[in-house]
């Protein structure tokens, strides 16, 4: 599970992120609404885990945008305040759940272990960009009737661009998701991955699929 936390409390933030990833969570931080709504919108995630209280945007303000654009990810509200008018407006925003603060680290954990098994659960298994599609039962990937052998970091990374809608993946999120950091390590190792994928997906077919967007990150396109 992939789980993005926007939380401007540095104590709090951190201390979410420890719990989440000794449950063996990928865990990435905002601490903006903006910046939040930002990677809400270019990574996909099994759960945000939202403050109500952000500078920049407000939490419900990024709500009502990633609904507004489709995006379904399960929401888990935080709010030092809980009033059953804000609790109310959060699940109207279409927030799937609401923690007031102060809150026990194990009711959260549990909660967003609870909204991340159903957002995986709602997941396609089928994945399909033009002629190329993705099997992640199997773990099988082919396009124009040839099979493709895919090393596990290559499949993640293949995974993760499909599942991003022709969204711009840009380096840091492909990090955090591929290969599990939250710091870049300061090589080329994600320029070396992308050359090695689109070699084995794009390599004899047409039109080209991976594309690079030049200082920005890499997408995957559907057609030309």
């Amino acid at each position: 599970m992939h789980v993005l936390i926007v939380e401007d409390e540095k104590k709090m933030a951190a201390l979410v992120r420890k719990a989440l990833e000794a449950e063996g969570f990928m865990v990435a931080v905002r601490m903006r609404g903006d910046d939040g709504l930002e990677a809400a919108l270019a990574t996909p995630f099994d759960c945000l885990v939202l403050d109500i209280m952000l500078p920049g945007r407000d939490g419900l303000s990024v709500l009502r945008q990633l609904r507004a654009q489709g995006n379904r990810t399960p929401v888990l509200l935080l709010s030092a305040r809980g009033e059953v008018n804000e609790r109310v407006a959060g699940l109207n925003a279409g927030a799937e759940d609401y923690l007031p603060k102060p809150f026990a680290i194990a009711e959260l954990v549990a909660r967003v272990r609870a909204l991340g098994r159903r957002g995986v659960e709602s997941k396609a298994t089928i994945l399909q960009v033009a002629d190329l599609t993705l099997d992640t039962i199997a773990h099988q990937a082919q396009r124009g009737g040839k099979v493709f052998d895919l090393t596990a970091r290559e499949f993640r990374l293949l995974e993760f661009l499909m599942r991003s809608g022709g969204q711009i993946c840009g380096r840091m999120s492909i990090i955090e998701k591929v290969w599990d950091y939250h710091f870049d390590p300061g090589t080329n190792l994600v320029d070396v991955y992308v050359r090695r994928l689109r070699e084995k997906i794009d390599d004899g077919f047409e039109p080209k699929l991976l594309e690079t967007v030049r200082g920005v990150g890499y997408l995957l396109r559907d057609g030309p």
